[in-house]
């Protein structure tokens, strides 16, 4: 496979280090280019003030600053990729393009197509497994096929990893830098996001390979305790790492190394087994994509596809309270305003707050998806809706349609003290650890003394959780039937 020219893309693996696309073009070329493109493909219909743009703006800084300590550089460009990167490799004269190989169908599709068209101009196009620890085949049931239950799939998971240690070796880029092609001498500035039709501004967390290695530091000294804190949005318990593995500015394998290591030596405590497992959803999630694009459209298992929804101008409504957060349940609420206003949302609240639009609310699944995908910082299509999938019970091993999350209990349980409820609702800062989780059950009068007036100063609830959860089984009753036809 050597070659005397190649072309690195840059998608989601924003580093210069550890990069399996990035090594293997410079250990079989003479000269190595990198690009990154501002798709306007994926940018189309963002709004200009989307969060994500920032962080990638920032980590594009740092990986042009990585890449020229290496005697590279950066090159940027703004258009459709597929046309960006064909202009590119015929104006540069590359025989190769390298990159990470992306599972999503959007992705799968693009790389077909700029393969496709890469052999007709008499060049290669090669991906490289970077963002998992396991891909395709790679993890598969005793049979041959597919898991479609987490447990088995993560034993299995583990088993293979015993057997091949060596999956996570570092890709050790500086050792082969010399092939980097130099910057010119006229090298033009990375395009400000203004150029590009968004706004300009701080990224919305420590962005860049610097931010992903200050966040993970934090994050091993405090891992042990992982298990437990993980589960409470009050305390500062995860690792704040999906962004950085979303865009690539941390090595996944990086991080199963330090987990392992961690177990290893006891000083992870239970925590650090308890992160690696959510490592291996990461990876479980992808291959469900991988294998079922249906699911970005439809249920995973058909027969739930026969599920009705409500749709009508009531359903909008109520779909905006819960985007909006004033359902009138303050543990959802909080939730969706942190949502709001981060682009952050603890995993916790994602269940919590995709099992009240599904299932107290009687929203479509694919309505929540779609507003957290344009949301959320980490958005990454596969976990995305693995996990809404998950909470609306039609994905695989997902929660059973019968068991549904009281909001209340939820918020009595996880933020006992109300703590994180009254950092996103200061309208309700002076109820007490009792009474903050459902202001409609205190007394009027007693309100009135904490100063809040209901419907006024904070909405009394959009539904009954009791009434909502009889509905809830009834509309699931549907997939009961169509299993036993």
């Amino acid at each position: 496979m050597n070659t005397s020219k190649s072309l690195v893309w840059f998608r989601r693996d924003l580093r210069a280090f550890d990069h399996a696309a990035l090594y293997q073009a410079l250990s079989t070329s003479h000269e190595v280019h990198c690009v990154f493109v501002y798709d306007t493909d994926i940018l189309r219909g963002l709004p200009r003030e989307d969060r994500r743009l920032r962080f990638i703006h920032a980590s594009l800084a740092s990986l042009d600053a990585g890449l020229r300590q290496l005697g590279g550089y950066l090159i940027v460009r703004h258009g459709s990729a597929p046309e960006e990167i064909l202009a590119l490799a015929d104006e540069l004269g590359v025989d190769a393009v390298h990159a990470c190989t992306d599972y999503e169908p959007a992705a799968i599709a693009r790389d077909a197509l700029v393969a496709e068209r890469l052999q007709a101009a008499g060049r290669a196009f090669h991906g490289h497994k970077d963002q998992v620890i396991f891909e395709k085949d790679e993890v598969l049931t005793l049979s041959g096929g597919a898991f479609s239950v987490f447990t088995p799939y993560k034993n299995a998971w583990l088993k293979r990893l015993a057997a091949r240690p060596d999956t996570l070796a570092a890709y050790p880029v500086d050792s082969v830098a010399h092939a980097f092609a130099p910057p010119p001498s006229s090298c033009p500035a990375l395009p400000a996001l203004e150029d590009i039709g968004f706004a300009s501004g701080e990224p919305p967390l420590l962005a860049g390979m610097e931010g992903a290695d200050e966040l993970f530091e934090a994050f091993v000294e405090d891992m042990a305790d992982y298990g437990r804190a993980r589960d409470f949005p009050a305390e500062d318990g995860t690792s704040r790492l999906s962004t950085h593995l979303r865009f690539g500015t941390t090595s996944v394998r990086h991080l199963v190394r330090t987990a392992q290591q961690l177990m290893l030596s006891g000083a992870g405590g239970t925590g650090a087994s308890v992160w690696l497992s959510e490592l291996i959803w990461r990876d479980f999630y992808a291959m469900v994509l991988y294998r079922n694009p249906h699911v970005v459209e439809r249920s995973f298992k058909p027969a739930f596809d026969a599920v009705a929804w409500d749709g009508d101008a009531d359903a909008d409504e109520l779909f905006a309270a819960w985007c909006e957060g004033r359902t009138g349940y303050p543990l959802v609420d909080a939730a969706m305003r942190q949502l709001n206003g981060t682009g952050f949302m603890h995993n916790r609240l994602r269940m919590v707050t995709a099992s009240f639009l599904t299932k107290d609310l009687g929203i479509d699944w694919r309505r929540g998806e779609r507003y957290f995908a344009l949301q959320l910082n980490d958005y990454e299509q596969a976990s995305n809706n693995g996990g809404w999938q998950w909470a609306a019970s039609t994905g695989c091993d997902a929660q059973p349609w019968f068991r549904i999350f009281n909001p209340v209990t939820q918020s009595q349980r996880f933020d006992a003290r109300g703590e994180f409820i009254r950092r996103y609702l200061p309208q309700l800062k002076q109820l007490d650890g009792k009474q903050i989780h459902a202001p409609w059950l205190v007394k009027a009068e007693t309100l009135k003394e904490r100063g809040v007036v209901l419907g006024e100063d904070y909405p009394l609830p959009v539904v009954d959780h009791d009434k909502a959860r009889k509905r809830t089984l009834e509309r699931f009753a549907v997939v009961k039937k169509v299993v036993a036809e």
